[in-house]
């Protein structure tokens, strides 16, 4: 009993501090009281939480809305390495593929702002080097002379094929989508190699995946109802939920609202998911539609964290809500900069 006890006390230590740390994150009553702040308000409010640090260290080089920014992708980088320093054994290896995903953002993020000609200070602002690439290797990046010199820095890295492949039409075409999804599918086809290969914890670090690629292509088919995209919907579907690429491509020739829902409901099986696309029946503008697949997505998570408290997804959980905290706070801080209305800025929050 003892042998078993020591075996599991790594995983019941780092799984403890996930919550300690989740408890630590802002609440929605603070953010509904932030709403009424103004922008230097907010900065002294974040100044008083986990953001101090980073607040203090930087407030001599940076002000208003760039402080903000750099504090808050600090902060979160920092954050994350932290979390894969003090996790044990296979849930290192499922956070580090996990954080992965952030080397497709930061480098979307670095090509995005150099075509469209940003300040190499801006774009490194919103930067988190928090996947394989660090913060040396997303410099390295920057200083680049131009995009196409950036997609050949990346030789080597497993997202290169597909950038090398995609990366022309998205510069002819000056659209992003396309090559942001056959990066994602590849990540995804990598990450659900890697649960199913026999590691230990992986069909519970699968359950986490599974889903997160079901509420990927659902926001995918009400974008394209949205009219928001302009790919074939067949290429933006992602393999590896519960909809095949048949049922994808048939929900997609759905015009009725209803009967798109209706069809899709038959689909699903997870009832807060199936709750909320009740709910969706009437119109709703998609980003309001976004964010509340978000939130269903995080309380699912929650869900499975307390069914499988010494596990992979008390992290994952952590993480998620830790990116949305810096996501809401940074929807904040733009909003107020650019003096939107404080009901405005309410509907980008995921709390």
């Amino acid at each position: 009993m003892v042998a078993v006890k020591s075996v599991f006390a790594p995983y019941i230590y780092v799984c403890t501090r996930m919550r300690v740390r989740k408890s630590k994150l802002i609440p929605r009553e603070e953010y509904m009281r932030m709403l009424n702040m103004s922008l230097p308000e907010i900065i002294r409010v974040i100044q008083e939480t986990e953001y101090k640090q980073e607040i203090d260290e930087l407030s001599t080089a940076f002000r208003g809305i760039d402080l903000i920014e750099v504090a808050l992708s600090w902060n979160l980088a920092k954050e994350y390495q932290k979390i894969l320093e003090i996790t044990p054994g296979n849930l290192k290896q499922f956070t580090r593929s996990y954080l992965r995903r952030w080397d497709i953002q930061n480098v979307l993020t670095i090509l995005r702002g150099r075509m469209q000609g940003e300040k190499l200070g801006k774009i490194k602002e919103i930067l988190v080097p928090a996947g394989s690439l660090d913060r040396a290797a997303l410099d390295r990046l920057l200083a680049e002379d131009n995009p196409d010199r950036i997609v050949e820095a990346l030789k080597g890295n497993r997202i290169y094929p597909v950038l090398s492949r995609e990366y022309p039409a998205t510069k002819e075409s000056g659209s992003f989508s396309r090559l942001e999804n056959e990066l994602y599918k590849q990540f995804f086809s990598e990450i659900i190699a890697e649960g199913e290969s026999g590691i230990k914890g992986g069909n519970q670090f699968l359950d986490f995946i599974r889903f997160d690629i079901d509420i990927r292509n659902i926001k995918t088919l009400f974008r394209l109802r949205a009219d928001t995209f302009e790919e074939d919907a067949r290429e933006m579907y992602i393999a590896g939920g519960v909809l095949s690429p048949a049922d994808f491509t048939n929900l997609n020739t759905l015009q009725d609202r209803g009967e798109f829902i209706e069809q899709l409901k038959e689909k699903i099986s997870n009832s807060l998911l199936l709750s909320l696309l009740d709910e969706l029946k009437s119109e709703k503008v998609i980003h309001d539609v976004e964010t509340r697949l978000t939130r269903v997505q995080l309380d699912q998570m929650e869900r499975i964290s307390k069914r499988n408290p010494f596990s992979i997804h008390p992290i994952l959980v952590y993480l998620e809500k830790k990116r949305y905290e810096v996501l809401n706070l940074r929807a904040l801080a733009r909003g107020k900069e650019s003096k939107l209305p404080s009901e405005r800025i309410a509907e980008y929050l995921v709390v």
